[in-house]
């Protein structure tokens, strides 16, 4: 776990900065919040608190009631001084949205409020993320201020370009994703702070499409959200994350190195390549179980009735788990239909030789494909625990949990050493 100090100046884009805080604490890390007068103009500190568990601060003189401690951490025995306890306690301090203003001030050294004071007494590295009109973005002495803060050392973030806060402004300033500042302070973390650092994990995501002529195919409705949300929260928690993606249309999470495969066969040659070289296998693709016996290298001609003969496609789970070694964990996942699905799970999960099967039925409408929300039963050798309907954020965060515990346990290897 990390400690992260969010700074929070006036603008609009300090909701993304919510999103920020949510999924900074997801990821396991401890987050406390400075804002700007200006700032709770445009986000109350409430919601930051009812997020992070940890109370705001506004301004140098107010008292904290954490001392300068972090969620997760033991509050110190004396009362220290409130901006330099938080500023020498964290890992990174990134300002986001990072106003104009407080730009000025922060390359001026101006120190009038809790989060500059504090920003100036960091030793830690220190991140901005302008937010602001485009025209005010581009002006000589925002450049100016922002060139100053590079050259001691501060990593500013650029913004996007898109459209503005104000009706019918289009162009550079638009505060990045949540989840791209999030990666931007995990890589500047150092070495070490983040629970899953140093470990390789490999994720595969989305349906395979096997071809019965150049222009048709028999697939699945997985859409890669699942797989996409996994490789996301693997990668906050520090480890290096090869995402295998089958079919999937949505961009990969920052920092995460990604092979795009369309058949099953093709998805067990890019996981066999990459297996060897894994502590962590979360298998949450969905590879065609048939193709057709002979693709025709022709368009087929419409017809009344074609006579399709199908032949079963390789066990792409279990092959792997088979040459698994003692230090590797795998997670199966599977999607089933009604009634008796935990028993079904249950008996893959001894089937495929897995640590964990994440169960989800995709009877209910609501948790099905293409939804960002979901539902799971998350079953290993001793246990079935059911996770409720939460966004697929979350969900990953509930198995990585299962995983880390399994690891943690030993079971793992003692499923290894039964094969």
């Amino acid at each position: 776990m990390a400690r992260i100090l969010l700074g929070v100046s006036g603008g609009i884009a300090a909701y993304k900065s919510l999103e920020l805080a949510r999924l900074a604490t997801l990821g396991g890390h401890g987050v406390r919040v400075l804002m700007t007068e200006t700032a709770t103009r445009f986000v109350g500190a409430a919601s930051f608190e009812g997020i992070v568990g940890a109370p705001v601060l506004l301004s140098e003189f107010e008292r904290d009631p954490m001392r300068g401690a972090f969620p997760g951490d033991g509050e110190p025995s004396h009362d220290p001084i409130g901006h330099l306890e938080l500023a020498a306690n964290c890992d990174a301090f990134l300002v986001a949205p990072a106003s104009a203003n407080t730009i000025a001030k922060l390359a001026a050294g101006v120190a009038d409020s809790m989060l500059t004071t504090s920003f100036l007494a960091c030793a830690a590295p220190r991140l901005v993320a302008p937010a602001m009109n485009d025209r005010m973005y581009a002006d000589a002495a925002t450049q100016a201020n922002l060139e100053t803060l590079r050259g001691r050392g501060v990593e500013v973030i650029e913004p996007d370009e898109g459209k503005l806060a104000s009706r019918g402004e289009y162009g550079r300033g638009r505060l990045p994703a949540p989840e791209q500042l999030l990666a931007r302070i995990e890589s500047a973390l150092p070495g070490g702070s983040r629970p899953w650092d140093g470990l390789r994990v490999l994720v595969t995501a989305g349906g395979t499409r096997e071809p019965i002529d150049p222009v048709r195919f028999i697939g699945n409705r997985s859409s890669g959200r699942m797989g996409i949300a996994l490789a996301a929260a693997a990668a906050r928690r520090g480890a290096e994350v090869t995402l295998i993606a089958a079919n999937v249309a949505l961009p990969e999470p920052a920092g995460v190195r990604r092979l795009d495969v369309e058949t099953a066969d093709q998805l067990a040659a890019a996981a066999g390549a990459e297996f060897p070289g894994i502590q962590v296998l979360l298998m949450a693709a969905a590879p065609a179980d048939f193709r057709a016996a002979t693709v025709s290298s022709a368009k087929l001609v419409r017809r009344d009735a074609l006579d399709l003969q199908l032949e079963p496609t390789e066990d792409i789970l279990a092959g792997l788990a088979a040459g698994r070694g003692p230090e590797q964990t795998i997670v199966g996942f599977a999607a089933e239909h009604g009634g008796e699905a935990v028993d079904r799970a249950r008996a893959k999960l001894t089937r495929k030789n897995a640590d964990l099967i994440v169960l989800n039925d995709v009877s209910d409408p609501a948790i099905g494909f293409e939804s960002e929300q979901n539902a799971v039963t998350l079953i290993d050798a001793e246990s079935a625990t059911e996770v409720q309907i939460a966004s697929k954020d979350a969900i990953a965060e509930a198995i990585l949990e299962r995983v880390d515990r399994l690891r943690r346990s030993g079971s793992t290897e003692s499923r290894a050493e039964l094969y």
